[in-house]
């Protein structure tokens, strides 16, 4: 049996939402009928608990659910109840995903069900580091507490990824510009202009002939470069589609110089410190380290928590499981030995994750401040060649006339 979001009139102005259970779309808007509802728009739910009908726009992001924890946190704190809490934010929310699925967890719950398990049916909205740090805020009764920590959770991520972002705008903006203008000379332009210097009947310089012989290939051949770009995308794009792909494409990315040390860092903290805070709240390590293993973005490091809890499991310390990973730096490895043996192991990952979002700024910084010149002299040393080389055969016919 499948399940339907519907929106239907009720009565001469009233509109209704919510979901209803149905083999077919036809058998679901009977049974809208039957309720006295006119149907204004019915869509399946895939089993995954996110809307067929959901565009690309209407994706949950980190700073939407900081937004919806601290508003959720808040309403709590003032006295609302659960139910009238999910209303409000049901009814207030712009995110059409987050939207549809508050107000059926607001059904889940009316009906019996706790709030993080009614949070586990939308795996793609509520993360299961969320779902679980929900969960101990349930059962330890401080769910207000745990909300306004998730919302600092996330807004520390947006935060990384907004100056990760913003550092990298400007260096991509020059470099996509800069090719494509390169791209559109050697391709479109300089080919006709050659076509003067054939005239000329004397041996080009050097430097013009390079020209001549590159725009030449790239007017003969521009599509196929295109399409090369185009296959490669796409290959990237089914690559990272397997799991077993990714983690090739991770492994690659984690050996390069400079950037694959920067990504790692970066990674590690995150997980490191989300790690932190389910720990602090009192979810079970085995369980936090699985929690954190699935939100893994790098499948490299995805792999190597798998291989942790598995560990722990079989009865080996946190510390004596990291231990002999190659991908978790010296640093990482000795703060989590000496805050397993101080009975604090929440705190030093807090400080891992602190100490990795300030090495990630730093870096970021100084990776802006050097890619920036370095582009802006790459480029202009690739027009000035382009200048020298379209200039030297008219240079050399003024001195022939002479």
């Amino acid at each position: 049996m499948a399940r339907f979001f519907y929106k239907a009139k009720k009565g001469l102005s009233d509109v209704a939402e919510g979901y209803i259970e149905a083999d077919t779309e036809y058998i679901a808007v009977s049974k809208l009928s039957q309720m006295g509802l006119y149907p204004l728009r019915v869509e399946e739910q895939d089993a995954r608990g996110g809307g067929a009908g959901f565009s690309f726009m209407n994706r949950v992001g980190t700073r939407d659910m900081a937004v919806f924890t601290q508003q959720f946190s808040d309403l709590l704190g003032s006295g609302l109840t659960l139910i009238n809490a999910l209303g409000v934010l049901s009814d207030q929310l712009e995110n059409k995903a987050l939207k549809h699925a508050l107000q059926d967890v607001m059904t889940q719950v009316k009906d019996g069900a706790s709030l993080s398990g009614a949070f586990a049916k939308h795996p793609r909205i509520f993360s299961d580091f969320f779902v679980s740090m929900v969960s101990a805020g349930e059962v330890g009764g401080v769910l207000e507490k745990i909300l306004e920590r998730l919302s600092e959770h996330y807004e520390k991520e947006e935060d990384v990824k907004s100056k990760i972002q913003a550092a990298m705008a400007y260096p991509v903006l020059v470099l996509s510009v800069g090719v494509l203008t390169v791209f559109v000379l050697l391709s479109f332009v300089i080919p006709r202009l050659t076509v003067i210097f054939t005239e000329f009947g004397q041996a080009l310089p050097l430097p013009t002939r390079i020209l001549v012989a590159v725009s030449g290939f790239f007017a003969k051949f521009w599509w196929l470069m295109v399409l090369a770009v185009t296959i490669v995308f796409f290959l990237i794009i089914r690559i990272n589609s397997t799991r077993q792909g990714k983690a090739q494409f991770d492994r690659f990315l984690l050996s390069l110089p400079l950037l694959g040390d920067f990504l790692k860092k970066v990674e590690v903290g995150r997980l490191c410190k989300s790690l932190a805070t389910l720990l602090e709240n009192g979810v079970p390590i085995l369980h936090s380290i699985e929690v954190i293993s699935a939100t893994a973005t790098n499948e490299v490091l995805r792999q190597e928590f798998e291989r942790i809890g598995k560990e722990i499991k079989d009865g080996l310390s946190f510390s004596g499981a990291i231990k002999n990973s190659p991908h978790f730096p010296v640093f990482v490895k000795n703060m989590i030995a000496v805050g397993e043996e101080g009975g604090s192991l929440e705190v030093s990952l807090y400080r891992i994750g602190e100490s990795y979002e300030h090495y990630a700024d730093r870096l970021v910084k100084i990776m802006t401040s050097l890619i920036e010149p370095i582009m802006i002299l790459g480029m202009g040393a690739v027009v000035a060649f382009i200048v020298v080389a379209m200039l030297l055969p008219i240079f050399q016919l003024n001195l022939m006339v002479k």
